[in-house]
């Protein structure tokens, strides 16, 4: 089995090297090839990655290389994880939006729809090409803004799965809390990505016993906590939102943070220089622990499962992915992508992707979520034709916006900061 990792010089990469490694036997891979146009980095990250390989007993070939068509003939699949315009763009997105009152933030808001826009016509052109070299890979894509990524390759016609980790992660949070293993745990996970609510915490399967209610009474201040929302919201609402939700339910709030404390690209910069030295250190030859601040818990875990379950092999056949909503919510299109658990994957390795049947969703959350599809919309018009009024009408259009003045000076600086990235502009 042959995989590709298209921005395999990123930072992340050793996590997902750790999965393949250790889950070989859900995942049998034959060579992985680690592409990136940074062959400095790429080079330092595919000799840890060898490492990693060997240290563990896993057989396969790592291989490294800045030809993408090259590396991608052939693959059954190839994840996309990359990142436009890198962290100086990231730091962009996360300070002008605050200049006009707006949370800055890389895939929600005004910040979110810049990266869409410098992001969608790449990762497009990178589908094209994958199409021609390996027209029978699926397409995982991990790359920010998920949704709105997702969709542009679905619409496009190509094999594409979006995939994030909230949902592992939850997953894996409340299985320690109940001292269940994971497996055990199933989440009524529903929205779109980064847009979502745990509705139910099942033992066993989608028709097993719930455990919310439990959970939230025994460890509503530790969840509370962790999602930094007081205990009281939980408790009225019931369910488990995002962590990403706090960006809606406490927009001002998280403003006034934003203004006071460094940016988190700032963090993440800082946090990478630091990796890409212990990476360099031959003796290295596992994940280091620093990379768990990175972010991306168990994505590498993740993505293995939808990897397997996508080629015919292991994995788990239900999972929480981005794809066509196709009736799934009944409010929105078919063709808007949603965030839930879905039946993946068949025999013979074909798929297909089949979201599960979701409770009617309280419309306390779907109207939030046809909110943010219907700007969704908008944002992936802007990104496939350009224009100034298209991105104006998608950040008008999106619920931390709203406001005609807004709209207008965000549209300014957000053209003012990307206009190495969009061609039109």
């Amino acid at each position: 089995m042959k995989l590709a990792v298209v921005g395999g010089g990123s930072t992340y990469t050793p996590e997902l090297i750790d999965g393949f490694a250790r889950l070989r036997d859900t995942l049998p891979v034959g060579e992985l090839v680690l592409i990136d146009p940074a062959a400095d980095r790429l080079e330092l990250i595919g000799a840890l990655a060898r490492r990693i390989f060997a240290r563990q007993g896993h057989p396969g070939l790592i291989t490294t290389t800045s030809d993408l068509d090259a590396g991608v003939e052939d693959a059954d699949a190839v994840l996309i994880q990359l990142r436009v315009g890198g962290q100086a763009a990231r730091l962009q997105d996360e300070t002008w939006p605050l200049e006009c009152g707006c949370v800055g933030q890389e895939t929600t808001g005004a910040g979110g729809l810049a990266k869409a826009l410098r992001t969608v016509p790449v990762v497009l052109d990178i589908a094209e090409r994958i199409r021609r070299a390996g027209p029978q890979a699926w397409i995982i894509d991990f790359t920010n803004p998920v949704g709105i990524v997702t969709r542009a390759l679905l619409q496009a016609g190509h094999k594409a799965v979006g995939l994030c980790n909230v949902a592992i992660g939850f997953q894996r949070k409340f299985a320690a809390l109940l001292d269940l293993a994971p497996a055990d745990i199933h989440l009524d996970h529903v929205g779109l990505n980064h847009l979502t609510w745990e509705t139910a915490v099942r033992r066993g399967g989608p028709d097993g016993e719930d455990l919310l209610p439990r959970l939230l009474a025994a460890h509503g201040d530790a969840i509370a906590g962790d999602l930094h929302l007081p205990r009281a919201v939980l408790d009225r609402l019931g369910v488990v939102p995002s962590y990403y939700l706090r960006y809606f339910y406490a927009h001002d709030e998280v403003v006034r943070e934003l203004g006071t404390r460094p940016s988190r690209a700032a963090e993440v910069a800082a946090m990478e220089k630091e990796l890409l030295g212990l990476y360099g250190d031959p003796a290295l030859d596992e994940k280091p622990a620093l990379l768990a601040r990175r972010g991306g818990a168990f994505y590498s875990e993740a993505a293995v499962d939808l990897a397997a379950a996508l080629l015919g092999g292991g994995g788990s056949a239900v999972q929480v992915v981005n794809t066509y909503n196709n009736g799934t919510l009944p409010f929105l299109p078919d063709d808007a992508v949603v965030e839930v658990q879905a039946r993946v994957g068949g025999a013979d390795g074909s798929g297909p992707v089949v979201p599960l049947a979701v409770p009617r969703l309280d419309p306390l959350y779907a109207g939030l979520v046809s909110h943010v599809t219907a700007y969704e919309d908008l944002a992936l018009d802007a990104a496939l034709r350009g224009g100034r009024d298209r991105v104006f009408k998608a950040l008008l259009a999106h619920p931390l916006v709203g406001q005609f003045d807004l709209a207008e000076g965000l549209t300014d600086r957000l053209l003012a900061h990307n206009g190495e990235h969009l061609a039109w502009a």
